[in-house]
């Protein structure tokens, strides 16, 4: 279900919602960048040989592509409407910004590529941490635009965390196959942390690189 603006309005906001577009992969960037920056000097109070250790990996591994498949999934409904529409529909039903949630979820698998429980947790709440203030921009902004449909919808759906009871199927409208591998390469830089972790875990083994903290 959407609610549709003016097309007068939508020329007024295209160019200031395509600075916030370009914000959010600039965050998303930029933390994966620190994220990768302070693993190489902490390890795991888990070695890397032990079960504990390796289970974590993988249960990273699982969220990275859940993050991944999840991004997929919103663009679906949200590539090329939001300068037009409230979109309401599919993930938009259950939270406001689903995008940043699965992103969110893939930065916690990246966290896990350490081998510790803590990574996970960090990693998600600094990610999180940065969307939010994203988020309050965003809103604030798409609030002055589409008016009372886009209040209304505030009022009904969480802005992070998701109510699954609000659930509903929606419709995509017009597919757009560029959109969706634009956010199908910005989710893959996530998968850059599995050969990337491989290598920081022997080179710390090795001595090559110093081991500054621990996590447990």
């Amino acid at each position: 279900m959407v609610n549709e603006v003016k097309i007068s309005d939508v020329q007024d906001f295209k160019y200031g919602l395509g600075n916030y577009q370009r914000t959010r992969r600039m965050v998303l960037a930029v933390l994966v960048l620190v994220l990768f920056a302070a693993l190489l000097f902490g390890q795991s109070t888990f070695p890397p040989e032990t079960w504990v250790h390796e289970s974590i990996e993988m249960f990273g591994v699982l969220l990275i592509f859940l993050g991944i498949v999840g991004r997929l999934w919103a663009t679906l409904y949200i590539g090329g409407r939001k300068s037009s529409e409230v979109v309401t529909g599919g993930p938009y039903s259950i939270t406001r910004n689903p995008l940043y949630v699965f992103s969110t979820v893939a930065a916690a698998g990246v966290g896990a590529q350490i081998g510790s429980f803590s990574g996970i947790i960090l990693f998600a709440l600094l990610c999180a941490g940065a969307f939010h203030i994203v988020i309050l921009r965003e809103e604030k902004f798409l609030q002055e635009v589409l008016g009372a449909p886009y209040a209304a919808y505030l009022a009904r759906v969480p802005r992070f965390f998701p109510k699954l009871s609000l659930y509903q199927e929606g419709d995509t409208g017009s597919f757009k196959p560029r959109l969706l591998l634009t956010t199908l390469l910005d989710g893959l830089v996530f998968l850059v942390a599995l050969p990337a972790f491989e290598l920081i875990d022997g080179a710390q083994q090795s001595g090559m690189l110093p081991v500054l903290f621990r996590l447990p």
